[in-house]
């Protein structure tokens, strides 16, 4: 079999992840492997896309190798899904799968991403491997590897293949224009709009004009194709010292005194092949230079998308998650698939609110989750990435349960009593009681403040 390995990270043949599919060549030379850099490539193949082209027409299985860059592929793989659409050529029918590295950080918005776009290409798409970035070292990541490829070979003959998502149905193009009013305008926040909207986006433009018509406060614009991008993040880590980016095109500077000075952000952008356009993703990328400090939290975060967004659940994932992750208080999304104006104005009536009580939340697990995952990262290489171990510190992510003491050990009591049967006689139905009795408390406490 013909396998074509698309290697989409920034440090080509320095890439933990193509190791893997190195690891795997070396262990099937009955297979043919053919190597391909996009990922370090990419700007040569805007210019001539001849070399990408001739190896996919070849290929009998594409494999995507990547490491996950924030909840999807890396800005070098997404421009790479643009330049395949754009050139048309025919991957019907060919085989599709994907070998990823991370700390499973959303490794799974990554591959669904990439699933999705190999489904519109018609491709037959095997699930893939989501890999640890260590798991090459150790015997059980090398045998799961083993078993990936026996297992990915085996589907090529006879499936199963990932089932694609419902899609939305065909329709006319939604031009939407702009007419609301605009309301008094107070200066006392600062909104910024974030977007990617191409020139002959009208739909878009209305969309945002719109929004900030509705909204109570001033607002600006920050259009992301105007800015001067040298690359997408090269994952040096030479940030992780510094803050600063190895690049010389001012984006740090950029988006701490331009974006993040905002009292709420307004992303606009409209769907395509999943996401939006490459440049958002770039966007995001470049904001590792931040680590994996929330330094935004609090700052509440409103959607503006036009498309079939209602059709897009991974992005729906992606979304909330970056919020939760973020601590950001999300809003809500306005799309144009319904009644535009009237979720325009809502959604703007709901930041201004949002921003005035500086409301808050609690995370759920695509929060809690996420940053754990952080949490335990970071101290580990502490080492390393300084500035975000310093920040962990201060802002106490570090809620290792280890350090609960005090719980562990009442658990511990109440274990041991427990344990007898007296005291098992004794509790059987006032467990519930002494749960629920704290939380009485506080609802009585409620009362007794509303009736003052």
């Amino acid at each position: 079999m013909n396998i074509l390995v698309l290697n989409a990270s920034p440090k080509g043949k320095n890439s933990a992840t193509v190791q893997t599919a190195l690891y795997l060549q070396a262990l099937h030379p009955e297979h043919t492997f053919t190597f391909l850099p996009v990922g370090q490539r990419i700007k040569s193949y805007e210019s001539d896309f001849t070399p990408v082209r001739q190896a996919l027409e070849q290929a009998d299985l594409v494999l995507f190798c990547y490491p996950v860059y924030t909840f999807i592929a890396p800005y070098q793989l997404h421009r790479l899904m643009e330049l395949i659409a754009a050139d048309g050529v025919d991957l019907s029918g060919k085989f599709a799968s994907q070998i990823t590295t991370s700390k499973h950080f959303y490794d799974v918005t990554a591959h669904r991403y990439v699933e999705e776009n190999c489904l519109d290409f018609g491709m037959k798409v095997i699930r893939g491997l989501s890999a640890d970035m260590e798991d090459l070292l150790q015997e059980k990541g090398q045998r799961e590897a083993r078993m990936f490829f026996d297992q990915l070979i085996f589907s090529c003959a006879h499936g199963p293949f990932v089932t694609p998502s419902p899609k939305a149905p065909h329709h006319p193009p939604r031009l939407y224009q702009p007419s609301l009013s605009p309301a008094p305008k107070s200066r006392e926040k600062d909104v910024v709009i974030v977007t990617n909207c191409a020139k002959d986006d009208q739909s878009l433009q209305g969309m945002i004009a719109d929004f900030q018509a509705a909204l109570p406060y001033e607002s600006r614009v920050v259009n992301l194709r105007d800015f001067p991008f040298a690359g997408g993040c090269l994952g040096c880590f030479g940030c992780a010292i510094t803050g600063q980016c190895v690049y010389q095109d001012g984006f740090d500077r950029f988006l701490r005194e331009t974006i993040q000075t905002a009292d709420g952000f307004v992303y606009a952008f409209t769907i395509s092949q999943h996401y939006t356009h490459s440049s958002f993703k770039c966007f995001d990328d470049r904001q590792f230079c931040n680590g994996h400090r929330t330094v935004t939290h609090g700052t509440p975060i409103a959607y503006l998308i036009r498309g079939d967004y209602q059709y897009e659940s991974n992005l729906h994932m992606i979304v909330e998650g970056r919020s939760e992750v973020g601590g950001n208080y999300l809003c809500g999304v306005a799309t144009d698939e319904g009644n535009t104006k009237e979720d325009i104005q809502s959604l703007a009536q709901n930041l201004a609110f949002a921003m005035e009580k500086k409301l808050t939340r609690p995370a759920n697990f695509y929060g809690v989750g996420g940053m754990k995952i952080f949490r335990d990262l970071i101290y580990i290489m502490q080492g390393l990435m300084k500035a975000d171990h310093q920040f962990y510190k201060s802002h106490g992510i570090y809620d290792f349960p280890q350090k609960q003491k005090k719980r562990i050990w009442q658990m511990r009591l109440v274990g041991a009593l427990m344990a007898i049967p007296s005291v098992q006689k004794k509790a059987r139905g006032k467990m519930t009681d002494a749960i629920i009795g704290p939380y009485r408390k506080v609802v009585a406490q409620a009362k007794e403040q509303k009736g003052e």
